[in-house]
Protein backbone atom coordinates (compact mmCIF):
# COMPACT_ATOMS: atom_id res chain seq x y z
CA UNK A 1 0.00 0.00 0.00
CA UNK A 2 1.06 3.39 -0.83
CA UNK A 3 2.45 5.74 1.92
CA UNK A 4 -0.10 7.55 3.05
CA UNK A 5 -2.90 5.74 1.56
CA UNK A 6 -5.50 4.30 4.22
CA UNK A 7 -6.30 0.74 4.17
CA UNK A 8 -9.59 -0.23 2.27
CA UNK A 9 -13.04 -0.32 4.11
CA UNK A 10 -14.51 -3.62 4.59
CA UNK A 11 -17.07 -2.65 1.96
CA UNK A 12 -14.26 -1.58 -0.35
CA UNK A 13 -12.89 -5.06 -0.04
CA UNK A 14 -16.11 -6.65 -0.63
CA UNK A 15 -16.08 -5.06 -3.91
CA UNK A 16 -12.43 -5.50 -4.48
CA UNK A 17 -12.95 -8.98 -3.80
CA UNK A 18 -16.40 -9.48 -5.95
CA UNK A 19 -14.39 -8.08 -8.95
CA UNK A 20 -10.99 -9.74 -8.32
CA UNK A 21 -13.28 -12.64 -8.62
CA UNK A 22 -15.26 -11.84 -11.70
CA UNK A 23 -12.03 -10.80 -13.39
CA UNK A 24 -10.54 -13.97 -12.33
CA UNK A 25 -13.11 -16.25 -13.63
CA UNK A 26 -13.63 -14.00 -16.70
CA UNK A 27 -10.05 -15.09 -17.38
CA UNK A 28 -9.75 -18.67 -16.85
CA UNK A 29 -13.25 -19.02 -18.77
CA UNK A 30 -11.15 -17.49 -22.08
CA UNK A 31 -8.38 -19.62 -21.15
CA UNK A 32 -9.74 -23.19 -21.32
CA UNK A 33 -11.20 -22.24 -24.60
CA UNK A 34 -9.74 -24.18 -27.75
CA UNK A 35 -9.39 -20.63 -30.15
CA UNK A 36 -10.08 -17.25 -29.33
CA UNK A 37 -10.98 -14.35 -31.41
CA UNK A 38 -8.24 -11.38 -30.95
CA UNK A 39 -10.94 -9.24 -28.80
CA UNK A 40 -10.78 -12.21 -26.23
CA UNK A 41 -7.23 -12.62 -25.95
CA UNK A 42 -6.86 -9.16 -25.28
CA UNK A 43 -9.82 -9.46 -22.51
CA UNK A 44 -8.10 -12.27 -21.11
CA UNK A 45 -4.88 -10.42 -20.86
CA UNK A 46 -6.83 -7.41 -19.78
CA UNK A 47 -8.99 -9.60 -17.15
CA UNK A 48 -5.75 -11.53 -15.73
CA UNK A 49 -4.12 -8.75 -14.83
CA UNK A 50 -7.22 -6.88 -13.21
CA UNK A 51 -7.36 -9.83 -10.91
CA UNK A 52 -3.77 -9.28 -9.68
CA UNK A 53 -4.34 -5.78 -9.62
CA UNK A 54 -7.42 -6.00 -7.39
CA UNK A 55 -6.04 -9.25 -5.28
CA UNK A 56 -2.73 -7.63 -4.56
CA UNK A 57 -4.79 -4.82 -2.69
CA UNK A 58 -6.64 -7.46 -0.41
CA UNK A 59 -5.25 -10.83 -0.83
CA UNK A 60 -3.71 -13.27 0.90
CA UNK A 61 -0.67 -15.10 -0.39
CA UNK A 62 -2.60 -17.98 -1.92
CA UNK A 63 -5.13 -15.55 -3.71
CA UNK A 64 -1.75 -13.75 -5.05
CA UNK A 65 0.31 -17.37 -6.28
CA UNK A 66 -3.30 -17.93 -7.69
CA UNK A 67 -3.30 -15.03 -9.82
CA UNK A 68 0.61 -15.80 -10.57
CA UNK A 69 -1.03 -18.98 -12.27
CA UNK A 70 -3.47 -17.07 -14.15
CA UNK A 71 -1.03 -14.83 -15.31
CA UNK A 72 1.55 -17.31 -16.47
CA UNK A 73 -1.12 -19.59 -17.92
CA UNK A 74 -2.63 -16.33 -20.20
CA UNK A 75 1.06 -15.04 -21.12
CA UNK A 76 1.88 -18.76 -22.10
CA UNK A 77 -1.38 -18.60 -24.61
CA UNK A 78 -0.55 -15.66 -25.88
CA UNK A 79 3.13 -16.74 -26.75
CA UNK A 80 4.89 -14.04 -24.27
CA UNK A 81 7.39 -16.53 -22.53
CA UNK A 82 8.99 -13.71 -20.71
CA UNK A 83 5.98 -12.84 -18.66
CA UNK A 84 5.08 -16.57 -18.76
CA UNK A 85 7.81 -18.56 -17.43
CA UNK A 86 8.20 -15.86 -14.27
CA UNK A 87 4.83 -15.76 -13.47
CA UNK A 88 4.25 -19.30 -13.49
CA UNK A 89 7.86 -20.67 -11.38
CA UNK A 90 6.76 -18.12 -8.49
CA UNK A 91 2.73 -19.57 -8.61
CA UNK A 92 4.58 -23.20 -8.67
CA UNK A 93 6.85 -22.38 -5.87
CA UNK A 94 4.17 -20.86 -3.45
CA UNK A 95 1.89 -24.18 -4.41
CA UNK A 96 5.05 -26.38 -3.73
CA UNK A 97 6.51 -25.21 -0.81
CA UNK A 98 3.45 -24.35 1.07
CA UNK A 99 0.47 -26.87 2.16
CA UNK A 100 -1.84 -27.04 -0.61
CA UNK A 101 -4.64 -29.14 -2.18
CA UNK A 102 -4.30 -31.59 -5.21
CA UNK A 103 -5.49 -29.25 -7.10
CA UNK A 104 -3.48 -26.91 -6.96
CA UNK A 105 -0.54 -28.71 -7.59
CA UNK A 106 -1.85 -30.50 -10.45
CA UNK A 107 -3.06 -27.05 -12.05
CA UNK A 108 0.56 -25.68 -10.60
CA UNK A 109 2.22 -27.92 -12.69
CA UNK A 110 0.15 -27.51 -15.94
CA UNK A 111 0.39 -23.91 -15.86
CA UNK A 112 4.37 -24.43 -15.55
CA UNK A 113 4.53 -27.28 -18.27
CA UNK A 114 2.59 -24.63 -20.75
CA UNK A 115 4.69 -21.70 -19.97
CA UNK A 116 8.16 -24.05 -20.26
CA UNK A 117 6.93 -25.23 -23.68
CA UNK A 118 6.28 -21.73 -24.55
CA UNK A 119 9.83 -20.94 -23.87
CA UNK A 120 10.96 -23.63 -25.44
CA UNK A 121 12.50 -25.18 -22.21
CA UNK A 122 11.79 -28.92 -23.08
CA UNK A 123 13.39 -30.34 -19.93
CA UNK A 124 11.52 -28.52 -17.63
CA UNK A 125 7.85 -28.68 -19.74
CA UNK A 126 8.43 -32.21 -20.00
CA UNK A 127 8.57 -33.07 -16.21
CA UNK A 128 5.76 -30.59 -15.36
CA UNK A 129 3.63 -32.14 -17.68
CA UNK A 130 4.46 -35.66 -16.46
CA UNK A 131 3.62 -34.05 -12.69
CA UNK A 132 0.53 -32.62 -13.83
CA UNK A 133 -0.73 -36.32 -15.34
CA UNK A 134 0.07 -37.97 -12.16
CA UNK A 135 -1.49 -35.33 -9.59
CA UNK A 136 -4.38 -35.29 -12.08
CA UNK A 137 -4.47 -38.78 -11.93
CA UNK A 138 -4.56 -38.82 -8.10
CA UNK A 139 -7.68 -36.00 -8.21
CA UNK A 140 -11.40 -38.16 -7.31
CA UNK A 141 -13.51 -37.30 -10.09
CA UNK A 142 -15.38 -34.02 -9.18
CA UNK A 143 -15.26 -30.61 -10.03
CA UNK A 144 -11.42 -30.13 -9.11
CA UNK A 145 -10.04 -33.03 -11.49
CA UNK A 146 -12.48 -31.28 -14.24
CA UNK A 147 -11.08 -27.91 -13.72
CA UNK A 148 -7.53 -28.93 -13.82
CA UNK A 149 -8.42 -31.14 -16.86
CA UNK A 150 -9.87 -27.99 -18.75
CA UNK A 151 -6.66 -26.11 -18.17
CA UNK A 152 -4.31 -29.19 -19.10
CA UNK A 153 -6.41 -29.66 -22.37
CA UNK A 154 -5.32 -26.65 -23.55
CA UNK A 155 -1.52 -27.43 -22.78
CA UNK A 156 0.33 -29.31 -26.21
CA UNK A 157 0.86 -32.82 -25.26
CA UNK A 158 4.49 -34.31 -25.46
CA UNK A 159 5.22 -36.10 -28.67
CA UNK A 160 5.94 -39.20 -26.63
CA UNK A 161 2.86 -38.88 -24.09
CA UNK A 162 0.68 -41.47 -23.02
CA UNK A 163 -2.44 -40.18 -21.92
CA UNK A 164 -3.05 -40.71 -18.23
CA UNK A 165 -6.52 -39.27 -17.27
Amino acid sequence: MPLGELPPSEEERTWRRRFASHANNRAWTLSEQASRTPQEDLDMLDAAHAAMHLWRAIGNDRNLALAELLLGQVHALLGSARFALPYAEAAHAYFTSNPSELCDLAISHAVLANAAHCAGNSALYEKSYRAASAFIAKLPDGDDKAIVEQTMSVVPKPEKHVDQC
